[in-house]
């Protein structure tokens, strides 16, 4: 079944169910079956990268991110953005406090994965790790402070990169 369709059949029932129950009633909010995507199934956040700067690559939210709800389908293809936090210094000219700041080391790209494959931070991570080396990590929205970071690497442009956030479900396994 198509994840879109996952998605609105418990939300058809909900409505359906909704309407059966005369309203103000106690039961309308206790009958109403719960709507939770099964991970890898779920709207993930994505970034762009927004500018190089000689070796920095400053990556981010921009006017498709949706930090609290995701952005792309979990079915859709994307590199994962991982990052080294290795403590290395902010080259001069990149600010290192604050929203948009110098998370501290290197990023890189994977291969295209579907969003529908990262049903973990742990599985995101491992891909991480398994594609650049055992200290590596999935991005994480607030390692540049929040809403985008500066670290060493390049990144090919015109292209979306799942990122994780914590405390939001906008992640593909949310």
């Amino acid at each position: 079944m198509p994840v879109f369709v996952r998605r609105l059949a418990p939300a058809a029932v909900f409505a359906l169910a909704a309407l059966a129950v005369p309203p103000n009633s106690a039961s309308a909010v206790a009958s109403a079956p719960a709507v939770a995507a099964s991970p890898g199934e779920h709207l993930g956040l994505t970034w762009t990268a927004l500018e190089q700067r000689g070796s920095s690559v400053h990556v981010g939210a921009d006017g498709l991110s949706n930090p609290y709800l995701g952005d792309t389908d979990p079915e859709t293809e994307l590199p994962v953005l991982c990052i080294l936090v290795d403590d290395r210094p902010a080259p001069d000219g990149i600010p290192t406090t604050g929203f948009h700041s110098w998370a501290g080391g290197e990023v890189a790209a994977t291969a295209p994965t579907a969003g529908s494959e990262l049903t973990s931070r742990e599985a995101a991570d491992e891909l991480c790790a398994d594609s650049f080396g055992g200290d590596w990590r999935m991005a994480e929205f607030h390692d540049g402070e929040g809403w985008s970071l500066w670290a060493t690497g390049t990144l090919p442009a015109d292209t979306r990169f799942w990122t994780a956030i914590n405390a939001q479900p906008a992640n593909p396994w949310s």
